[in-house]
């Protein structure tokens, strides 16, 4: 058996400890607690808008801040319980929301139609 001189030992370690470190940030990381903002950053530029369906994990009763950045007049739906609908002009709109019933809600665009982004609320 062939033993590893120690600079190339610690370097393995250091190595294997970051990818641990990197995988606890994965997609089963808990949300914040409910005084903490979850801030959904969404940009329409183009004729195109992201993000693209990604889903945010967040508690029930949690403050979202739903930050559009856009070059071009327009809306999100949100389908929520009652459904919500937010228009926004040129520029940059925060649109502050709170969810309170368990599920996935879906905020997207009718123009492009896409979602944009998925809210888990537990």
């Amino acid at each position: 058996m062939q033993r590893l001189p120690r600079r190339a030992l610690g370097t393995a370690l250091a190595g294997i400890m970051l990818l641990g470190t990197a995988t606890a940030c994965g997609s089963d990381e808990k949300a914040g607690s409910d005084d903490e903002v979850v801030t959904v950053d969404i940009t329409v530029k183009d004729g195109a808008i992201t993000p693209k369906g990604d889903r945010v994990k967040v508690a029930a009763g949690q403050k979202i801040d739903l930050v559009v950045t856009s070059d071009t007049a327009g809306s999100l739906h949100m389908h929520s319980d009652p459904e919500q609908e937010f228009p926004y002009d040129v520029g940059t709109e925060t649109f502050p929301i709170t969810i309170d019933r368990p599920g996935v809600i879906e905020v997207e665009s009718h123009d492009p139609p896409q979602i944009i982004v998925q809210l888990e609320v537990r």
